[in-house]
């Protein structure tokens, strides 16, 4: 599927989005329109999704990070709910879970006063039935990075 050059390619765009081909060329000691090449592979493919910068949240004033547990009315695998709460700006990642709750819902705000008011638009989307929320105090790890390690490894008959 992705062989080590891609794989290294991989590596160091998820590492600085925005090394350049030459750079990556160089590093791995090939011509930067091969790099190029490859990388627009990997995008059409679907390995790599998106390029962005990630900001800091407590400056911009967003200083409070919650998860929110949402139980819904909806049945089999639905996701109606889901993309009325994605579309709420505060909201940065919706996950459909198993369990007694349907969403797991990740949102940045001000205060606990901003909290309060999105919560209310949270309990007031048709079909939500409750919502229980946690306050992150601190992160210890935050990252969207996916470790390719494991990809150079043979896989197991085990």
């Amino acid at each position: 599927m992705l062989d080590p050059t891609d794989r290294r390619i991989l590596s160091v765009l998820q590492a600085n989005a925005r090394t350049s081909n030459a750079d990556i060329a160089r590093d791995l000691d090939m011509a930067p329109s091969a790099i190029l090449e490859r990388i627009k592979k990997l995008e059409q493919k679907g390995f790599v999704t998106g390029y962005e910068a990630r900001l800091a949240a407590k400056k911009l004033g967003l200083g409070l990070t919650a998860f929110v547990f949402v139980r819904a009315e909806e049945k089999g695998g639905a996701t109606k709910t889901g993309a009325k709460l994605a579309a709420l700006a505060e909201v940065q990642e919706v996950h459909q879970v198993a369990g007694e709750d349907c969403y797991l819902v990740k949102l940045r705000v001000r205060d606990t006063d901003d909290l309060a008011r999105i919560l209310g638009e949270v309990k007031s989307i048709p079909g939500i039935q409750s919502t229980r929320t946690t306050i992150v105090l601190g992160t210890l790890k935050e990252t969207a990075r996916i470790d390719l390690a494991h990809l150079d490894a043979p896989e197991s008959d085990a």
